[in-house]
């Protein structure tokens, strides 16, 4: 179930949803040596993990992001790429790319979209860029994956892009108009994020240990300073920038089995393994580092966040939003 627009604007389709009845310097050496000297100690830095809490956090740039990136969360990550194909009737995108030739993707994760489009598109250069070096090493040949901090200084758009792309950086990013800004003009940029608070049609969340899951987490990420609802924003967040032939897409994703709608059912089973899998990750360093939880506090939390989920009464679910547009050339 979508919102659309055209033309800048969005024609709203919040129908509620029908829950089913239970049933340089090459000859310089001593250059050279320095320059070896220091990728050495950024590569070990980036390899430095964070072990905490029984979870693996990145190394680079430590504390900047607060899941894990270990593999029970990058086989989350590859859930969620699962669930917004779904969700997206197999689209990678939908912004209307004709023939890129670079292409970024943004908090790459598991590099997977940027696999995925690399193939696709094998006459673009696609790299991703992330935190953390958790990308597979065997890829395409047009795909490459750097470690860095997108939230600092761009450096990227020597040669500007025709396209850059990012996905679930809710949670991520501290702020997400000083991101836009620095977007060259001329190609099309995509973010396809939520709103990171679940809510309810009937008013079946309310008072339920879910709410208070979303609610102690997501007000811990906002003691940090990230953002946490950049879904509904990110249209005014384009158009701020001066984005033109900027284009809306709401999508609902229920939580669970409830919906009778076969296409809303088959998305709710993922949103709700996908949710599963992300109660402990994306509570542990929020609520452990901001609001002084001990592990025991936090994983009880997570545990009826999980009970509540699974309950067919309980018909929660989540808005998420497909924003694209360009900066003019002038």
């Amino acid at each position: 179930m979508a919102e659309t627009s055209t033309k800048g604007q969005t024609t709203n389709n919040n129908a509620p949803i029908t829950v089913e009845v239970d049933t340089s310097y090459e000859n310089d050496s001593s250059y050279g040596d320095e320059l070896s000297s220091y990728t050495a100690s950024l590569t070990s830095s980036v390899l430095e993990y964070r072990q905490e809490n029984g979870r693996r956090y990145h190394g680079f740039r430590d504390g900047a992001y607060l899941l894990p990136n270990d593999e029970t969360e990058n086989d989350r990550l590859d859930m969620l790429h699962e669930l917004c194909l779904r969700l997206l009737h197999r689209k990678l995108y939908l912004a209307p790319v004709k023939n890129p030739q670079r292409v970024i993707d943004l908090g790459t994760g598991t590099g997977i979209w940027a696999i995925e489009f690399a193939d696709l598109h094998p006459q673009a250069e696609v790299i991703g860029c992330d935190l953390s070096p958790t990308q597979p090493s065997l890829v395409l040949p047009n795909v490459k994956f750097l470690v860095d901090d997108i939230e600092s200084e761009w450096a990227y758009e020597g040669n500007p892009f025709d396209f850059i792309h990012a996905r679930y950086l809710a949670v991520s990013i501290r702020d997400f108009p000083k991101l836009i800004k620095q977007f060259k003009p001329g190609g099309w940029v995509e973010f396809q994020d939520y709103d990171g608070y679940a809510t309810s049609q009937d008013g079946s969340l309310n008072g339920t240990g879910l709410q208070r899951y979303y609610d102690e987490v997501l007000s811990a990420f906002e003691k940090a300073g990230y953002e946490t609802r950049p879904g509904p924003k990110l249209e005014r967040w384009f158009k701020d920038a001066g984005f033109v032939n900027v284009h809306v897409e709401k999508f609902v994703i229920p939580h669970g089995i409830w919906p009778k709608d076969k296409h809303l059912k088959d998305i709710g089973a993922w949103a709700q393994a996908g949710a599963e899998a992300a109660y402990e990750a994306g509570a542990l360093a929020a609520l452990t580092r901001y609001k002084n939880w001990t592990k025991e506090k936090v994983m009880l939390l997570a545990s009826d966040a999980r009970a509540d989920g699974r309950k067919r009464n309980i018909h929660s679910l989540f808005y998420f939003y497909v924003v694209y547009g360009q900066r003019p050339e002038n």
